[in-house]
């Protein structure tokens, strides 16, 4: 007997007879002898149907509202599929975040899980039944509800995974698994049969849709067996899972990208030291992630700062940022949401060198400018005009040797 955690997204049980479908998959893995804990997301489309609501009523909701509004879209589902399941002659038992309770910082709409009590669910479990916990949610620990941010049932779902010490963490979603790029983009992406803890890291941060990045920093912190599957059919999907020596035999595992980034630029910064904690300090105090920066040599005394931050948060980190701009002297503000982050991943760049030029000078040859470079161990990364972003990514699929027919060559 195994303990599986699977979790299922919001296409997975977008209508009533899809939930149907989940509860035939989830009723097939308890009666191969597992014990089951299933974690839901809400019904496609449901979340921004909701937070559209908010933001008819306000610009900018309070954020505790907020959450106790987003949140009901996975109580809607988890109370359907255990419905479903004790129809068909199982005991289910559904759960939200604070019923567990799944203890979060108050961080809302962005909270962090500080703690899972699985004290009540290992004992449903002793009596044969199957678990459903709403995924996205928590608790800060007085009593209010709050949320995870998108892609926070993935990390729930691990979360719990890895507190219940369980044998897999399944998540099944509308594609198969994790592919060399977006297939919608470039058809010849391959699907990957396991991919390192480290390389997922960076293509969820950098912009694949697949798993969210705080789900797959669980994995690895907790040594979480992830599968990305499909929730359509049976086929084997990716494993996300501890770095082994085949890994590290391909140079390049993917390329991602990402059209939710903004650039921000500070100009006339006073060269001074403790000047760029003033500048993003307040973002930090705001829950605003700044991910790449670049600040220029020093010319009679300024220089000039640019950054970027999520799309979603451009509006708020402008209104910040022009503040202090006026606070310290800086001579001017300017923002652009017309940008995309391209970029590629793999373990095997860090015992192989040319990967950087290779990536530069495929750019350069289609006409390409690189605004903003960042790298790492295992990716490199640019900031290009939004308009380019599918032509960048088919050639680097195709300068890696990530198509189809290259690898059928090799």
């Amino acid at each position: 007997m195994a303990l599986v955690v699977q979790k299922y997204g919001g296409t997975s049980v977008g209508t009533v007879e899809r939930i149907r479908n989940v509860a035939r998959r989830v009723a097939k893995t308890f009666d191969d002898g597992n014990d089951v804990v299933v974690i839901v997301s809400a019904m496609a489309g449901e979340t921004n149907r909701l937070v559209a609501l908010a933001e008819e009523i306000s610009e900018f909701p309070n954020e505790r509202e907020y959450d106790v509004l987003v949140s009901t879209g996975e109580q809607v589902t988890i109370a359907l599929l255990s419905m479903c399941l004790q129809s068909m002659g199982y005991n289910a038992k559904s759960y939200l975040g604070y019923q567990i309770p799944m203890v979060t910082d108050k961080a809302h709409a962005k909270a962090r899980i500080k703690s899972i009590d699985d004290k009540k669910i290992r004992e449903d479990l002793k009596s044969g039944t199957i678990i459903v916990v709403a995924g996205f949610q928590g608790t800060d620990g007085e009593g209010n509800i709050t949320t995870l941010g998108r892609g926070g049932s993935d990390t729930s779902a691990v979360a719990v995974a890895a507190a219940l010490k369980a044998d897999v963490c399944e998540i099944y979603t509308d594609v198969d698994g994790v592919y060399t790029t977006d297939p919608r983009m470039v058809p010849s992406a391959r699907k990957i049969e396991k991919i390192s803890y480290e390389e997922m890291l960076e293509m969820a941060s950098l912009g694949a849709k697949i798993l969210q990045i705080r789900s797959v920093e669980f994995a690895k912190k907790y040594n979480v067996v992830v599968h990305v599957r499909s929730s359509f059919d049976d086929s084997p999907g990716t494993l996300v899972m501890k770095e082994d020596h085949e890994m590290e035999t391909v140079l390049v595992s993917g390329i991602a990208y990402n059209k939710d980034e903004a650039k921000i630029s500070i100009f006339g910064v006073p060269d001074h030291p403790g000047i760029a904690a003033q500048i993003f300090t307040p973002l930090s105090n705001n829950n605003i992630t700044v991910d790449m920066i670049i600040q220029n040599v020093s010319h009679e005394g300024a220089t000039d700062m640019t950054f970027t931050v999520p799309k979603g948060d451009a509006k708020k980190a402008v209104q910040i940022i022009e503040e202090i701009a006026a606070n310290i002297g800086a001579r001017g503000v300017s923002h652009n949401n017309n940008i995309a982050k391209v970029s590629i991943i793999g373990v095997g760049m860090r015992s192989h060198s040319g990967v950087a030029s290779t990536m530069f000078e495929t750019l350069s040859r289609e006409g390409i400018n690189i605004e903003m470079i960042s790298t790492s161990e295992i990716k490199v990364s640019c900031i290009i005009n939004a308009k380019y972003t599918e032509l960048a990514v088919r050639v680097l699929h195709e300068a890696f040797g990530l198509d189809h027919k290259e690898i059928e060559e090799n």
